[in-house]
């Protein structure tokens, strides 16, 4: 058996790969594939990726881009979720804010520099028309340390995936001011540039494999329940969520590619791009 490292975040996203393997999908093509959460998200999993802590990686597009820029070894394998990332802004419960105008100027809490919550702030500051050279961070690790931070008010708002926090909304520990969807397919598959020299019918067995997957993933009888329950989410959530999210197949197009960069160029994220063929790996 060849063994594989993943890693992902703890959110309803991944539920294809854990079908996967728990049916031994990967197994019946002579692979284990060792799943890890990492429930600090993005920035978390570019280090682990750069450190070589794992070979593969589900992981947003602009933070993993970003990462690859700075030197990441690195490469988007393929494109994984087509469709937006909405970010839901959220304060404490008790907050005195009561709209995104109230937030200009106040200190958002990131899970760490380098992940979807520090960049999307960025582009929600620009949406809104703000300064963001005076964005402040407060840095949390996670959805835990979010909760203490704006319940103790030494962080004021912060963003994370709408559904993965509306349960805090709904037990009224947040409350959720608007949402901020990303400009571009959200999540993407990523390999060390190593695994990928190394090991290249190996990642081509494990796309194939999570391609028939995520194809097939809407039409699983019942999968709108086994989400609610698994993530801890209400039915009606889960079935918005899966209207409005699209399963990928296929590499991510240099359009976009151009398009994360010009934005982060844009923001003073990165200090020069990189061309396509330096971030998207395509056989051939």
């Amino acid at each position: 058996m060849k063994k594989v490292k993943i890693i992902g975040v703890p959110e309803h996203f991944n539920m294809p790969w854990h079908l996967a393997i728990e049916e031994g999908a990967f197994e019946e093509r002579g692979i284990e594939l060792e799943w890890t959460d990492i429930p600090e998200g993005t920035g978390k999993m570019c280090q682990m990726l750069e450190n070589k802590e794992t070979d593969l990686a589900i992981i947003l597009t602009e933070g993993l881009i970003k990462s690859i820029t700075e030197g990441n070894p690195a490469k988007i394998v393929q494109e994984y979720i087509a469709s937006p990332l909405h970010w839901g802004i959220h304060v404490g419960a008790k907050s005195t804010y009561n709209s995104i105008d109230d937030l200009m100027g106040r200190k958002v809490a990131i899970s760490r520099f380098g992940s979807g919550s520090h960049l999307m702030a960025y582009v929600n500051a620009q949406n809104e028309g703000w300064d963001t050279q005076n964005l402040q961070f407060e840095v949390i690790n996670n959805l835990d340390g979010a909760v203490e931070a704006l319940t103790r008010g030494t962080a004021d708002y912060f963003m994370w995936e709408h559904f993965t926090t509306k349960p805090l909304v709904d037990q009224q520990v947040f409350r959720r001011l608007g949402d901020c969807p990303t400009p571009w397919p959200c999540f993407v598959i990523a390999a060390t540039d190593s695994f990928i020299q190394d090991n290249a019918s190996t990642l081509e067995h494990i796309l194939e494999i999570i391609n028939m997957y995520t194809a097939d993933f809407k039409q699983i009888p019942s999968i709108d329940r086994t989400l609610a329950n698994r993530y801890g989410q209400q039915l009606e959530d889960i079935q918005e969520w899966m209207s409005m999210t699209r399963w990928s197949q296929s590499q991510l197009k240099p359009q976009t590619v151009e398009k994360v960069q010009d934005t982060l160029m844009d923001l003073k994220l990165i200090v020069k791009q990189k061309p396509y063929t330096d971030i998207a790996f395509s056989k051939g």
